[in-house]
């Protein structure tokens, strides 16, 4: 380029010197050797300039030429990344499409679990209706018995009598294997919804992965079978017998369960467990009921507390209100107050879901943290302040105590104690 700048500044000079001489040489004869050197030097600058042009053009065409071939291999580059993209992408969409099958083969599963489960339910309510009329049958047959035993020891037993016990052995032995067979159909059923969950985060990841990174998301805890609809555990306690509703003795069990679990209850009566809000609200809409609950921190430091309560039903979120009677521990649940129970997967509106940050179902107030008994189960560090994740129990403007062992209790109110109703 600065070549042809140069060539066009000085073809004007060349042209202009040559027009001057022509005119001079017009006004006054000069010698003819003279103006034939003049013609040979304009030649010569002329053909200087063309070379210079010539090598300036060829320098231009190289280079150009270099910038097309780094052009070219950058086309290329990118044609192969393109085309890598779109099989990744095929690649995700098949994927997707599988997922979708199978989530869709999962859910008539599910369906067909739930219909066989429902049908066992009402066989499971019927022969327990029938188990216990013929329980009443036996017990009035086995009364007479004795009666016909105490005033004729020599007169063996009727046959009949004898038929009616063997059926009725044969009865509970059914319903035995009914409630297995319920037992079964539920785990199998939490199966199925723990897969359509894990399956449904699938394709959420696979839907965003194809216009973004991947969000991590919250892994669906495993989920444990629920107790029997019968099935309670009493202890006794100052010559009464209290209903357990709640025991943690030693992290075999996983109380990050479902809202589903939580309702109905899971784990073991013999172990650790938790009785189900539908059955604790069953048993405490009869009647007046105090809450009474036992704590040992990892010292060995063993604390209780009881209030009065009022338990809602599944409509209100199982809302419990709470008036403090007795204890050895500062309070940590407000009183007075509605506080409604919450999981990881189920969150009352307006209110805070503890559980989501914290693990573990239970009563959520304004403050994450400060107190759960379903919390994980996770002995403290040395020297290092309790896990707010783990069970624990913390008073307003008190210490944090973790906890080792809890046992949630529940008891009707004696109506003669006049303590009692005096606290109520």
């Amino acid at each position: 380029m600065y070549t042809i700048k140069l060539f066009l500044l000085i073809a004007p000079l060349v042209i202009s010197s040559r027009i001057d001489q022509d005119s001079s040489s017009l006004d006054s004869v000069s010698p003819e050797p003279k103006s034939r050197f003049a013609m040979l030097d304009d030649v010569k600058i002329l053909a200087n300039g063309l070379l210079q042009l010539g090598h300036g053009l060829k320098d231009f065409v190289h280079k150009t030429k270099g910038q097309i071939n780094d052009i070219f291999q950058k086309l290329n580059i990118f044609d192969q990344s393109f085309y890598d993209l779109s099989l990744q992408t095929n690649e995700i969409k098949e994927e997707e499409k599988e997922l979708r099958r199978t989530t869709f083969k999962l859910q008539v599963k599910n369906e067909e679990v739930k219909n066989m489960s429902l049908d066992l339910n009402s066989k499971v309510e019927s022969l327990l209706e029938e188990k216990i009329l013929l329980q009443h049958k036996v017990r009035y047959l086995e009364d007479q018995l004795t009666n016909l035993i105490k005033n004729q020891p020599e007169i063996q037993e009727h046959p009949d009598i004898t038929s009616l016990k063997t059926f009725v052995e044969q009865q509970d032995n059914s319903i035995r294997d009914l409630l297995q067979t319920v037992e079964e159909q539920y785990r199998q059923l939490n199966q199925q919804h723990s897969q359509i969950k894990e399956i449904e985060n699938q394709l959420r990841r696979t839907g965003t992965q194809e216009s973004t990174e991947n969000a991590s998301k919250p892994r669906v805890p495993r989920t444990t079978p629920s107790l029997h609809l019968n099935e309670t555990k009493n202890v006794e306690h100052n010559g009464s017998s209290w209903t357990l509703i709640q025991h943690r003795i030693d992290g075999s069990q996983n109380f990050n369960e479902t809202w589903e679990n939580y309702r109905y209850g899971f784990g073991r009566l013999d172990g650790e467990f938790w009785l189900g809000l539908e059955k604790i609200y069953s048993i405490v809409k009869q009647s007046n009921y105090i809450l009474r609950i036992e704590l040992e921190d990892w010292n060995d430091n063993e604390y209780y507390i009881e209030y009065s309560f009022h338990l809602g039903d599944h409509e209100t979120n199982y809302t419990l209100h709470l008036v403090e009677i007795a204890g050895n521990v500062p309070n940590a649940l407000p009183e007075h107050k509605d506080l409604m129970f919450s999981t990881w997967d189920h969150k009352a509106k307006g209110h805070v879901n503890c559980p989501e940050s914290y693990s573990g179902g239970w009563w959520c107030h304004d403050v994450c943290g400060e107190n759960n008994l379903n919390g994980i189960y996770k002995k403290p560090k040395a020297k290092i302040k309790p896990e707010r994740r783990g069970i624990c129990w913390k008073s307003q403007n008190g210490r944090l105590y973790s906890i080792k062992s809890t046992k949630m209790l529940i008891h009707p109110i004696d109506s003669e104690s006049s303590e009692l109703t005096k606290a109520i």
